[in-house]
């Protein structure tokens, strides 16, 4: 049977290698499993219930790329897109994390007649590269920023905005402790190095009498506060048009360009198309659906999952490990608690020293993509420089795409090339103006 399902001996591999491989790809992103709940109750949500709902939807959508794509890519609420979701939408711009939620919902399904339709592909043209890697690049400092602050590594300064702490905290050498764990495991290419850094910060900060150990396992918590609490009617309102825009947008950079990382690491590409790309696509979408449904944020493809096809995976079958391992983490609720517990500081913020690490590693993957900016071309890198500052030093996505858009627009324009502009990136950038005009009024 699993041969019919998964085409095991056409891909050239075997059980044993896809289990393998599953079992890596899941070691590798289950730091999501400790992470979602963090962000997402700073939003208001219940994080026992964000806990079920992540493992559930990341189980669902996996297994709906094993068997609508039979790829061995895994996927899960993704890091930038929650912080987004959290940060941005609902404590930037005071909305409840109900309308975000139906935000979320409405991308998802945009996505689907997307992918159905085949509109993706001018929706991907239309942005040129430098201002994609931009948009990446800036989301990975802004997590970063965040990692740091959450570290209490950065805090509030009256004169420069932010400065480094004294670093002489528990909360600071704990969370110092698990960052350089995680550093020196990933120079050594250890796979679940970010996991593995939690780990050595939340044994540390249990030494150090910070957190208290409850246990490991128990039954699962409730998933009730948020099941089915969205509400897509309050997001069609037209203040939420850009949202649901940066949303849709940012999943589609993220899926394809997971998908162009895994196709070259697995060889899957035929003439250089990716086979079933489609399906890949539609997979995502309908895991941001079902994902928004259950509780959580965008749900989306991980370029983790090139750490199991290093160890061999090829099918979809590899996806059913990772997916049935996400559903037995349902029960460690404890020891999630305990990892994502947060701890005062004198001036009454929170720290969560035991998750900084995870976002500063995250922030650092995501930085790779500078280097495909075409610095040599300020028509084109002037706009991503932009986009990247602006993310990151107004911890907001939503403006830095904006003045990306508009920067772009305007030089293309000013220096004679106003062709290269893609007529729907000219229309999003004219959708910007008006936004920033009413804003004024």
């Amino acid at each position: 049977m699993l041969e019919k399902l998964f085409r095991l001996s056409a891909n050239q591999t075997t059980i044993r290698r896809e289990i393998l491989g599953g079992f890596t790809t899941f070691l590798t992103m289950s730091y999501i499993i400790f992470l979602q709940p963090v962000i997402l109750s700073s939003a208001g949500m219940d994080s026992g219930a964000v806990m079920v709902a992540t493992c559930l939807s990341s189980a669902f959508a996996t297994f709906v790329m094993a068997f609508l794509a039979n790829y061995p890519i895994a996927l899960a609420p993704g890091v930038g897109l929650n912080v987004f979701f959290a940060i941005t939408v609902c404590i930037g711009m005071n909305l409840p994390w109900q309308t975000a939620l139906g935000a979320v919902f409405i991308a998802g399904i945009v996505f689907i007649i997307l992918s159905v339709f085949g509109f993706r592909k001018m929706i991907m043209d239309c942005i040129p590269p430098s201002l994609k890697f931009g948009i990446a690049v800036g989301i990975g400092l802004m997590i970063t920023l965040l990692g740091f602050e959450w570290a209490g590594i950065v805090v509030n300064d009256d004169v420069t905005l932010v400065t480094v702490s004294g670093l002489t905290e528990k909360y600071v050498l704990i969370s110092g402790l698990g960052l350089i764990t995680a550093m020196i495991l990933t120079c050594w290419n250890i796979r679940g190095a970010i996991l593995i850094g939690m780990i050595v910060a939340a044994v540390a900060s249990i030494a150090w009498g910070l957190t208290t150990f409850t246990g490991f396992v128990s039954a699962p918590p409730s998933l009730a506060p948020i099941f089915l609490q969205l509400d897509p009617l309050a997001a069609l309102n037209t203040g939420m048009f850009t949202i649901v825009l940066i949303f849709l947008i940012i999943d589609l950079f993220d899926t394809v360009g997971t998908l162009v990382g895994v196709a070259e690491l697995g060889g899957f590409t035929r003439d250089g198309e990716l086979p079933r790309a489609n399906q890949a696509l539609l997979a995502d979408a309908i895991g941001t659906v079902g994902g928004a449904m259950l509780g959580t944020s965008t749900v989306t493809s991980y370029v983790e999952s090139c750490a199991g096809i290093s160890d061999g995976a090829r099918t979809g079958l590899a996806n059913i490990v990772t997916g049935i391992l996400f559903l037995l983490a349902l029960v460690i609720s404890p020891l999630v608690e305990m990892m994502g517990r947060g701890i005062q500081t004198e001036s009454g913020a929170f720290v969560y020293p035991v998750i900084a690490p995870a976002l500063i590693m995250v922030g650092f993957m995501m930085m790779r993509g500078v280097k495909y900016i075409q610095w040599d071309e300020p028509a084109d890198s002037i706009p991503a420089f932009l986009t990247i500052v602006i993310i990151a030093f107004s911890f907001s996505i939503t403006e830095g795409i904006a003045f990306g858009f508009m920067s772009y627009t305007i030089l293309k324009t000013t220096t004679g090339r106003f062709r290269e502009i893609h007529p729907l990136l000219l229309i999003i950038t004219i959708v910007f103006v008006i936004r920033y005009f009413f804003i004024a009024l």
